[in-house]
């Protein structure tokens, strides 16, 4: 058993709502590896983040990954870190994997820069929100397999181009 799509990319691209609709679309079940650390752990991303540091975090994380590409046959929504891990990324080889791409300006935009996500909380988030890109966006592209601008996109908009790639066929070779 495999996930039919994994969804992934930066904080404000749209991974939650646009897993769900397509999971919604695709009559399956939609799983958000972040909710599953937030459940395995008893407490929120942000107090992990606080309390515990961002390697004990990635490594719930990492495992979270690991359960959901082992057990979901939906749709899996993976937090925008998520493929830091080079274990991660090997493990998404052979998946249909959705990049939802998001620009600096509009995923600022969307996110509101907000304290619920720990690495965009600081002096300049602006600035670590370029920073996460610049160094996440080769990351993202190396495991994709479907790559969708979602900047300028309502959510259904984007999972109607995230099917209009996407060859299930393809996906199981």
């Amino acid at each position: 058993m495999s996930p039919r799509l994994v969804v992934l990319g930066p904080p404000g691209a749209g991974k939650t709502t646009v897993g769900r609709l397509l999971a919604e679309r695709l009559g399956a079940s939609f799983r958000d590896t972040d909710e599953d650390v937030v459940a395995a752990a008893g407490r929120p991303i942000a107090d992990i983040f606080t309390t515990d540091g961002e390697p004990a975090f990635r490594a719930l994380e990492e495992a979270a990954v690991e359960r959901g590409l082992a057990e979901h046959d939906g749709v899996l929504a993976l937090g925008g870190g998520a493929v830091l891990s080079a274990v991660t990324r090997a493990r998404l080889a052979g998946h249909a994997v959705v990049f939802l791409n998001v620009g600096m300006a509009e995923g600022v935009r969307r996110t509101g820069l907000s304290t619920a996500r720990p690495l965009l909380a600081g002096v300049n988030p602006r600035s670590t929100f370029k920073a996460l890109l610049d160094a996440r966006l080769p990351l993202y592209r190396e495991v994709a397999t479907i790559e969708v601008v979602t900047d300028d996109l309502a959510p259904e908009q984007v999972v109607d181009a995230v099917l209009d790639r996407w060859e299930p066929a393809r996906a199981s070779e």
